[in-house]
């Protein structure tokens, strides 16, 4: 084999796009590379643009906070003007007004309204039984002591006199009033002595 010298223009060339002659294609291709550097042009003055904006913004005192917030505004504004919204809006108070004035719902509602009123009416009357039940309590505190003590006293009595221990200090009691009436009778104020009782005194407290 031998080596066939090859045109590096012919290398180099691409293809001509079906449907597009020669002449047609370079067209394109020169206004293809004319609009890219616009493109170029535009990103540096937009650049420039945003970094001016930002240098204004700066001096006026607005922050990335407020301007994310008028956003935000704007955009719910817009959202809420929107037909879609105004459509669903519409469609959700009709079922709202069809639910409200259901039987269903006005029996619901009233039963509950009852409920709420029976149990605020036995809350305030249970807590003006406690309210006043403390302030009997603090303003009588010892008549019921006493009167506690009375109804004790009273049960036990009857007991205690029908014990033998309570028998028989009523009778000693009876013997010594009769030795003080028989010796006052006789001019003395000497008790005699019971006998076999020496010299020995009562005790002061008899034993219950």
């Amino acid at each position: 084999m031998t080596d066939v010298p090859v045109d590096p223009g012919v290398v180099h060339r691409t293809p001509v796009v079906e449907g597009l002659t020669e002449g047609e294609e370079e067209e394109l291709r020169a206004e293809l590379a004319k609009v890219e550097e616009e493109i170029v042009t535009l990103r540096q003055v937009l650049a420039a643009k945003e970094r001016h904006c930002g240098e204004l913004k700066r001096r006026l005192g607005l922050s990335t906070l407020g301007e994310l917030k008028q956003n935000l505004s704007r955009s719910w504004h817009d959202v809420q003007v929107s037909t879609a919204y105004v459509k669903t809006s519409e469609k959700l108070g009709e079922w709202n007004e069809k639910v409200t004035q259901s039987d269903l719902y006005k029996k619901t509602q009233e039963t509950l309204s009852q409920a709420g009123q029976k149990t605020s009416a036995a809350l305030s009357t249970m807590g003006s039984a406690i309210s006043r039940k403390l302030g009997d309590m603090r303003a009588h505190p010892l008549s019921q002591s006493f009167s506690s003590y009375s109804i004790r006293h009273s049960i036990s009595m009857p007991v205690m006199r029908n014990s033998a221990t309570f028998k028989s200090f009523e009778d000693r009691v009876g013997t010594i009033k009769s030795k003080v009436v028989g010796g006052r009778e006789n001019g003395s104020d000497n008790l005699p002595p019971s006998p076999g009782s020496g010299d020995q005194t009562l005790p002061d407290h008899a034993p219950f």
